[in-house]
C-alpha cells in the first residue's frame, strides 16, 4: 500500500502539497531562575564503566610456503669402458739350432821317406877373362815402380784437372775446378740460393753459352761447342784449356763498379766494391756474350770465336769483349769516386 501512495504522490506532487498540514510555531514559555545551594545538589551520577575497546588482534600474514627444492635427478654414470685384454702373444721360442755333425778328418798320410841332404854349393869359379885386381861389374838393379795414385777423371775422357790453380785468392773459394768428366749436374743447385760456387767452372760456361739464337735451352749443343773451342785451344797455345778458361775469368772479372744512391729524390753515382760471387757472375757473363756478338755476322764458327776469346782474355788482351767490358766498368766507377 505504501508503495502505491508514493507512486501517487510522484504522480501528483501539486496535491501532495496542498493536502500536507501546516505547524504554527509554538510560543517560548518564560524560564524562572531558582537559586539553589550546593548542597541541596543531587549527587553526580557514578561514571559510567565504559568497557575497554578490544585491541584488534594484529594482523599475521601467513607463512609463505617454502618452495620444495628443485633437485636435479642423478645423472646416470655412465658404465667404465673396458678395453677387452689385449691378447698375450705367444712367446717367440727360437728353434733349436741344429748340432753340426762333428767333422771327419781323412787318415793322414804316411809320411814319405826322408830324402839324402843336396851336396855343398861349391864357390863360384873367378872368371878368367877378368884382369887381376879388377873389380866385378855390378849387377842392375830392379826399378822401384811408382805409387799408384787414384786416377782423376778426365774432363771430355781428355782433359786432367790437375795442376789448376786459381792464383787469385779472392776467386779462390767462388771457381770451383772439381774433378768432373761430363759438365752436367742435372740442375741440382739451381733452386738454391748462392749456389752457383757449386757448380764446375766449365758446366758455368756451357750453361752462359745457351744464349739467343745460338744455342736457346739447347745443352747438348753448347756442350759440344765447348768441347771442340777446348780442342782448338790445345791445339793452338799446347796448354791444358781448363787453366785457359780459369785465368780468363779471373781476368775479366771487374773489382768496382757504379750503383745510384738517391738523395731527395737526385740520383747521384757511387763507385763500390763488387763481391767475388757477383765477379764471376759478371766474368762468365761478358765471355759469352761477347762470342755470340762477334759470332753474328762473321764466316768463323762460334767454336773457333770461343777459343779466340778464351784465349785472348786469360792473355788480358783488350781485344776480347770481356776484357773490354771490365775497363770500361772499372773507368766509369773510377770517376764516380
Amino acid at each position: 500500500m505504501a508503495e502505491d501512495d508514493d507512486k501517487q504522490k510522484a504522480q501528483h506532487p501539486a496535491e501532495n502539497i496542498s493536502r500536507e498540514p501546516v505547524l504554527e510555531p509554538a510560543k517560548a514559555n518564560p524560564v524562572k531562575m531558582v537559586a539553589v545551594s550546593p548542597s541541596e545538589l543531587p549527587p553526580p551520577p557514578p561514571p559510567e564503566m565504559v568497557a575497554p575497546a578490544p585491541s584488534p588482534a594484529p594482523h599475521v600474514l601467513p607463512p609463505a610456503p617454502t618452495p620444495a627444492p628443485h633437485v636435479l635427478p642423478p645423472a646416470p654414470t655412465p658404465a667404465p669402458h673396458v678395453l677387452p685384454p689385449a691378447p698375450t702373444p705367444a712367446p717367440h721360442v727360437l728353434a733349436p739350432a741344429p748340432t753340426p755333425a762333428p767333422p771327419v778328418l781323412p787318415p793322414a798320410p804316411a809320411p814319405a821317406p826322408a830324402l839324402p841332404a843336396p851336396p855343398a854349393a861349391l864357390p863360384p869359379a873367378p872368371a878368367a877373362s877378368l884382369a887381376e885386381g879388377e873389380a866385378a861389374p855390378a849387377v842392375p838393379a830392379e826399378p822401384e815402380k811408382p805409387a799408384r795414385k787414384f786416377d782423376l777423371p778426365l774432363l771430355f775422357g781428355r782433359y786432367s784437372f790437375e795442376g789448376v790453380e786459381v792464383h787469385d785468392l779472392g776467386l779462390k773459394r767462388y771457381i770451383n775446378i772439381t774433378p768432373i768428366a761430363i759438365p752436367h749436374t742435372n740442375a741440382r743447385y739451381s733452386s738454391r740460393p748462392f749456389s752457383k760456387q757449386k757448380v764446375n767452372i766449365v758446366e758455368r760456361l756451357v750453361n752462359g753459352m745457351m744464349r739467343t739464337e745460338h744455342a736457346t735451352g739447347e745443352k747438348a749443343r753448347t756442350y759440344r761447342m765447348v768441347r771442340d773451342a777446348f780442342r782448338m785451344i790445345e791445339e793452338k797455345t799446347k796448354l791444358n784449356p781448363i787453366q785457359v778458361l780459369v785465368d780468363a775469368v779471373e781476368r775479366a772479372s771487374p773489382r768496382e763498379e757504379v750503383t745510384r744512391l738517391k738523395y731527395g729524390g737526385i740520383s747521384v753515382p757511387k763507385a763500390v766494391d763488387t763481391s767475388s760471387y757477383r765477379r764471376v757472375n759478371i766474368a762468365i757473363k761478358n765471355l759469352c756474350q761477347g762470342v755470340v756478338k762477334s759470332s753474328r755476322g762473321s764466316k768463323k764458327r762460334i767454336e773457333q770465336v770461343l777459343a779466340d776469346e778464351l784465349s785472348a782474355a786469360s792473355r788480358g788482351d783488350v781485344n776480347s769483349f770481356a776484357i773490354a767490358k771490365k775497363g770500361e766498368i772499372e773507368r766509369v766507377a773510377a770517376s764516380a769516386r
